[in-house]
């Protein structure tokens, strides 16, 4: 009797991988229908995302850390989703973080995907908690998610990831260009590649500055948007993580040794702080909503005709309708 999809994927079956992965990413009904079956085996991975501003360097840290991870005295499985900037010609994926990923070539342990943003907001598709729940169910311990570097929705990837890795470089014109919409607020690591570059100790001088601004160390701390407030009896590391700041070159590994033991001390820390079960409901929360927005918006969508919708926009752009008139005739 042959193997379903859902089977293949359980039995390591990298062909039956690649496909449902392509089945996710269209949104087809088989992709969909695998899903449903392999989510029962989910919520094992440590979901790591890397994100920061374009030019920071962040392909060749991610090949570093899985480099680090196969080399561990337990290796671990490795999965990395690039979600790249869309091709402005065929909507696909341009794809240039496998280039820079020729050193993970081979190894069975490791499998990279690339795919589009497809215009989607904070440099994620929609279709990227869906690709990295096919990998946390085949077996994948830790799956790497590098974002665009797109903007202020780059927060998006605090959503989905349980570390979240903010990548910094010297010479980009403004220190702190990547941290201007409170991206800060969402790092759990600080991460300064290029470390060997001009200008590296004002780029940290920086980042203290402002960490001292989303991470207080008094007696109020805000941590991941949320303020709190300590007794003065009570230490101020003693439950919180405050994000530590490190140098490395990617291009030479420098520096990637700490950050592996840093980013397995702060799962450790989620772990022990009950923070790992509360982010992971956090996590499939802000997906059933996803979820149910994207439907409950097609079915309404499919309730109304082309020509009255039309008809709508047609006095929006006319200005003889506003936005919120439009909702209400919608809707009545």
């Amino acid at each position: 009797m042959a193997k379903s999809v859902a089977e293949s994927i359980l039995f390591g079956e990298r062909m039956a991988l690649a496909r449902l992965l392509t089945q996710v990413e269209n949104r087809s009904f088989e992709g969909l229908a695998a899903l449903d079956e392999l989510f029962p085996h989910t919520g094992k991975a440590h979901l790591i995302g890397v994100t920061g501003a374009p030019g920071t360097g962040k392909s060749s840290l991610v090949n570093q850390m899985a480099l680090h991870f196969r080399a561990a005295a337990h290796p671990k499985k490795v999965a990395i989703v690039a979600v790249d900037p869309s091709s402005p010609f065929t909507g696909g994926a341009v794809l240039g973080d496998r280039v820079r990923m020729r050193d993970l070539a081979g190894d069975p342990g490791v499998f990279i995907r690339s795919m589009a943003s497809r215009g989607s907001l904070g440099g994620l598709a929609q279709a990227t908690a869906a690709m990295v729940q096919v990998f946390d169910a085949a077996g994948f311990d830790v799956i790497l998610i590098e974002t665009v570097g797109a903007g202020q929705t780059e927060v998006d990837i605090a959503r989905l990831a349980h570390t979240t890795l903010v990548v910094e470089a010297p010479g980009l014109g403004d220190e702190i260009q990547a941290i201007k919409a409170g991206i800060l607020e969402i790092a759990d690591i600080l991460v300064i590649n290029k470390a060997d570059l001009p200008g590296v100790e004002n780029t940290e001088r920086a980042l203290k500055g402002m960490l001292g601004v989303a991470h207080p160390v008094e007696k109020v701390f805000r941590h991941h948007g949320q303020t709190m407030n300590l007794p003065d009896s009570e230490p101020v590391n003693a439950s919180l993580w405050v994000p530590p700041i490190l140098r490395t070159i990617a291009t030479d590994g420098t520096g990637v040794g700490e950050l592996m033991a840093a980013i397995g001390q702060h799962a450790e820390h989620l772990r022990q702080s009950g923070e790992w079960g509360r982010r992971e409901r956090a996590r499939l929360e802000a997906e059933l909503e996803a979820l149910l927005t994207e439907t409950l918006v097609r079915k309404f969508r499919l309730s109304v005709s082309d020509a009255h919708y039309e008809e709508l926009v047609e006095r929006l752009l006319q200005r003889t309708l506003s936005p919120w008139e439009a909702v209400k005739e919608l809707m009545g």
